[in-house]
Order: structure tokens, then sequence, then C-alpha cells
């Protein structure tokens, strides 16, 4: 761990360059240290830090809207399982960045942000409180000084990875280019409280799936975290049962006896077989309203049991939730569960099968909705069989996020990203793309957006172009604010506010440097696939004029909850 009490300063008629031997340069060499890369816009309150990397050769990106620096460095942790950095002036470029900061706090993505901040000898006219805004989102902030800033800023990738939480490093105005001083000692950093499994827990478990006749297994994305995949393959291997995943764990079991994403997202064919379940583990996932689909995933006499390392959220159809760390729970849940002599699967092999897989009859084939535009289902199921297989997908937040998961498949958990998801935000498709693009480059990045995500997030519509190897923009574009046309509309609602005027995307990245058209009709499609079939870098832009009629299942749901 480099330390200031460590630096060494220029030898004596060297040249000393303006972004050496100071708190900036400090910060910078710990982040090279600890970060793969550097996602950031630059400002007043930034610019020896950032001066400092780039000229060392670091990888940076630069975005054009702050709100996109976090954005990018989230999903650069989702693509790769690393811990990224960004960076923001102070001000306004902190508040910019607001938002993305606390999709990254409440979706639990480590990642450390650097910020400029108000000087340390008082606020300017302009400066507000930084760390108590932070504080608000649950977001910590330490601060660096001539004594500590190599130190601190190791202590904030410490405190990310530990509590897998976004942890501000803050470089107060007028100390940013003061001379390093001795090095403060700072306190050890207490150890994350370990949750080893029970002995009683684990024997009654054993026992309830041991008694189960149609058990399912679900992993969220703490399994993927704990990298206990394996041990809860095993588990379910022995007993004959079902797997299901959260979207962030999609495909963690690489098993044929997978349903796919439990929740809003299932397919309806795959619901009906999991909601013959009379037993369900459920590790390492929330179990949220969206992935329990409001309630009714499971029927209420289905026996469910969480296992976590957080502390238990209480959802009301969770019966029997039991704290500790995953994988040691898994493994030592392995070694009691003993192979069932007939099983759940020997009675329905079609789950196994390719048709049911990813062949089965979409929900609604149907090309065109009445109104006389595309149907979004039926152009998501026909992208499954023209874009790479080797792709990472990403989204943006918004109605249309009900189509992708359920019809496009990925090769791993990391390659299914929803940036905003967790905060019920928009606009931060661009940003995370290429978030994406830069930590999976050999991939071709699929950017599924929104017309009115898209719109709000289009300053940085560039940068995902800029940084992209080979990618595709699909807006599924129905010239609304689809989320709030089928919950307020519906309702009688005036829709004027909830309309967009038509936006060809297409265009604007043809502007861009893109290539791209309007598509109006599923035969419209093989343009893309012929780009495809001969490019091998650049990006194609789709879009898609899908129609304000189609409601996707988890918006249905969620309006049928409500009433």
């Amino acid at each position: 761990m480099t330390s200031a009490s460590t630096h060494v300063p220029p030898t004596a008629g060297a040249q000393k360059l303006p972004d050496e031997g100071h708190v900036s340069a400090a910060v910078a060499d710990a982040v090279a240290e600890r970060a793969g890369h550097l996602f950031g816009l630059m400002g007043n309150g930034n610019a020896h830090f950032i001066s400092r990397l780039t000229r060392s050769g670091f990888p940076f990106t630069s975005a054009r809207h702050e709100s996109a620096t976090v954005a990018m460095a989230d999903a650069y942790h989702r693509a790769t399982g690393g811990v990224a950095a960004a960076t923001t002036t102070y001000g306004a470029g902190f508040t910019n960045a607001y938002t993305t900061l606390a999709e990254a706090r409440i979706a639990r993505i480590p990642l450390v942000l650097v910020v400029g901040d108000a000087p340390a000898g008082g606020f300017r006219n302009f400066d507000i409180d930084q760390p108590k805004a932070a504080e608000a989102v649950g977001v910590t902030t330490l601060v660096a000084h001539p004594g500590n800033a190599a130190a601190i800023t190791h202590r904030a990738f410490d405190l990310a990875l530990q509590t897998v939480q976004p942890v501000i490093v803050a470089i107060p105005y007028d100390l940013a280019t003061e001379p390093l001083t001795d090095a403060e000692p700072l306190e050890p950093l207490p150890a994350k409280a370990a949750w080893p499994p029970q002995e009683a827990d684990l024997e009654r478990v054993a026992a309830l799936l041991a008694s189960a006749k149609r058990p399912v297994v679900i992993a969220g994305r703490g399994v993927v975290l704990a990298g206990a995949a394996a041990p809860l393959r095993d588990i379910g291997d022995r007993l004959g049962a079902l797997f299901m995943t959260s979207v962030m764990a999609i495909n963690a079991f690489e098993s044929e006896w997978d349903l796919g994403v439990a929740g809003g997202f299932t397919r309806r064919h795959r619901l009906e077989v999991a909601r013959q379940a009379d037993v369900v583990l459920v590790v390492g996932a929330s179990m949220n309203i969206f992935q329990t689909r409001y309630g009714t995933l499971f029927p209420p006499e289905t026996r469910i049991i969480r296992v976590d390392n957080e502390p238990d959220e209480r959802h009301p159809i969770v019966v029997d939730y039991i704290r500790s760390d995953i994988r040691p729970f898994a493994e030592a849940l392995l070694q009691l569960v003993q192979p069932a002599e007939s099983t759940w699967r020997e009675s329905i092999p079609e789950v196994a099968g390719e048709e049911f897989r990813s062949s089965a009859p979409i929900e609604d084939p149907v090309e065109f909705a009445p109104d006389g535009r595309l149907n979004p289902r039926a152009v998501v199921a026909a992208l499954e069989h023209i874009l790479p297989r080797e792709r990472s997908v990403v989204m943006d937040g918004g109605h249309f996020i009900g189509w992708a998961p359920m019809y496009l498949s990925v090769p791993d958990p990391h390659a299914m990203i929803l940036v905003g998801t967790a905060f019920q935000s928009i606009g931060m498709g661009f940003g995370s793309a290429a978030g994406v693009s830069v930590a999976r480059p050999e991939r071709t990045t699929v950017l599924v957006s929104g017309d009115g995500g898209g719109l709000m997030g289009l300053a940085d519509f560039e940068t995902f172009l800029r940084a992209t190897r080979r990618g595709v923009l699909i807006v599924l574009n129905d010239s609304a604010y689809g989320a709030e046309l089928h919950q307020y509309a519906a309702k009688g609602l005036h829709n004027q506010a909830m309309l967009i005027d038509e936006v060809d995307f297409a265009a604007v990245g043809r502007a861009l440097g893109a290539e791209g058209i309007k598509a109006h009709s599923l035969a419209d499609l093989s343009t893309l696939a012929d780009w495809l079939a001969t490019h091998d870098d650049g990006v194609f832009v789709l879009d898609v004029a899908i129609s304000q009629q189609v409601v996707a299942e988890f918006m249905a749901e969620s309006v049928a909850i409500r009433k």
C-alpha cells in the first residue's frame, strides 16, 4: 500500500511537473494501483488529479455529462466484477452525478468517486455541503489532505469492497496542490462481520429439501459475488430441482434446467412450471417486489427459505430467513443433501428441451399492434436470432425493459446489465453502455433504450460511440413515457405530458458517425443483419417504431396489484 511517507521528491535539477508531489497526485497514484479504469469529466476541482493519471497513460474515458461518469464506473463493475473509479469536479459537477451515485448506492455497486470539494478553509458562495448530500443517499465521504492522501484513497477502495457500496474521496480545492507531509496513521478498518452457517439451520434446510416433491433453487447476485453457483447447482442436481435466477445472476447455473429470470421478466410458459414448486431455496437474492412478481411468483402454500448475509428485509412471502455467509452455507448444505430417488425433472423432461428453453412461441407473436406500429415482443424475439451471441445487453430504465430480459439471451451474469432500475431512474443508458464497452470490448455491446431515457441522456450518445468498438443501439420508440402512459393515462389522467414527438435516433446516430435506420416492419431488421455480417466494428442504430398499446407483463402486474 502506498503511503505519503514513501513519496520520493524529484531529483535535484529535474523539472517538477505541475501534477507531482501533492495531494491530487497521491490520490491519483493510489487510484492507479487499485482501479482498472477511470471515468470522469474534468473541472477545476479534479484537473490535477486527472492530469496525473492521463500523463502516465492510465486508461481514462471522458463523459460529456457528469451523470455518465458514475454510470460508466457502475456498469464497468457489473460487466467485470472489478472495482472502478469515477471523478467529477465540485459543486455542479458533483450534483450532476448525484442521481447515478444514488443508483450505485441502492444497487450496491463498489466504486470510488473522486471529487473536488469546497476549500478546507471555508465555503465559497457557490459551494454546498457535499459530504452531507452524499450522506443523504447513504454514501460515505473520506477527505484527502497532505497527511493522508494516499492512505485515505486506499481506505476508500477497501471500504467500497468490504461494504459493496460506493465511497467518495473528496479533495478540498485549497489542498489539491498542497505538498505532502508525513503520513498520519489511520485506524484499522474494522473487519467485516462473519456469519458462519449454523448446524441447526443446515439440518432444517436439508430436511425441507429432502421432503420436497418439486424443489426450486433461486440464485441472486450474492451467489455470483460469493462464487457459490457451483455448490448450489450440485445441490439442485442431487435433488432434481429446477433453477431460477435474479437478473444480475442470469445464467449463473449454466444448466439446461434453468427456468430463467424470476419475477417480472419470467416467460409465461416457464412461470406456469415454477408455480408448481412446493419448496423454494432462495440464496443471495433480495426477493424484492419485482423478483417476487408483486407476491404472485409462487402460490401462498409454497415453502420459501431465503439465505443471505444481509439483514432480513421481511418480505411477506418469505417464510424462513437464515442469515449466513453464502458460500460456506452452500458448501456445508451440499454435504448434507442426499441424491433423491425420484425427481421432478423426470416428470417434466420437456423443460430441458431446446424448444422450451429458447424456441417456445412468444407470448404475442403478431407483428403489428392495432395502431399499426410494431409489437415490441415480436421485435425483440426476432433480435435474439439476429444479434451476435457473444454480446453484452445493457438497458436504460423505463417501461421497455419488460422485453429484452425475456427474449435476449446472454453468455453469463455479467452480460445483462440494467443501470437505473434500483433507483427507478431513466437516462443512464448511454453512460452505462459506454462503461460496458470499455470493460468488455471483445463483446458486441447491445444497448436497449426507450426514447424518453435516450433523450434524457443524449449528451453521452457521443461517449457511447467513442467508447464502443462494435455495438448496436436499439431504441424501442413508442413516442411516449411508456411507464406513465400505462399507469396513469389508463386511469384517465390527461396524457399530454406523457407523449414525446417522434424522434429518429438513427438520424441522430448518423449525424454523430454511426449507421442506422428507422424500422417500421420486421423485414426492416434485415438491414441490421446485413450490417452485422459485413462490419467488425462501428455502431448501428436501430430505431424501432413500437406501439403505445402493448403493455409489458411486469407493468401489467404492477398496475393490477395497485388497483
